[in-house]
């Protein structure tokens, strides 16, 4: 079953039982996915998807952020819960030194050597971790492995 799809009937059983806040989330993010169907004109694959809900994370980490830091518990626990469900659709992030071993592989094979291939290095790790490390995660051990 495709992520898309899940997401539906995710909509659906949240409707039935009647979980309003949940319901409300689930639909933001089919939202958010039919805006980039209809902006870029394609279909959604579970890559696309993730993508989606991945720049959906890094919102809600940002703005309960700014909220903390203007005193709005109640807005940041707002938040914190759409941040929880979003997080249920993204699969588990990879520990450290699984990315670590996926850099090493990926400089093996472009033959990458400093700092200068940082970008041919990225280029090839995005697409394989999409949705599976966090890519500021990446980019630092990209950075430290290639400095050293």
């Amino acid at each position: 079953m495709s992520l898309k799809t899940q997401l539906t009937e995710d909509m659906k059983a949240a409707m039935k039982s009647g979980e309003k806040d949940r319901l409300g989330v689930v639909r933001l993010i089919l939202a958010a996915i039919k805006q980039k169907e209809v902006d870029e004109r394609v279909e959604m694959t579970d890559p696309l998807v993730l993508a989606v809900l991945e720049k959906m994370v890094k919102q809600r980490k940002d703005s309960i952020s700014q909220y903390e830091a203007a005193g709005r518990e109640d807005l940041a626990a707002v938040e914190r819960y759409e941040l929880g469900v979003l997080e249920a659709y993204l699969p588990a992030k990879m520990a450290e030194a699984e990315i670590q071993a996926a850099i090493d592989a990926a400089k093996a094979e472009t033959h990458a050597a400093g700092p200068a291939d940082i970008g041919k290095l990225m280029g090839v790790l995005k697409p394989r971790l999409a949705g599976k490390a966090d890519m500021g995660l990446v980019s630092q051990l990209v950075k430290k492995s290639l400095a050293g």
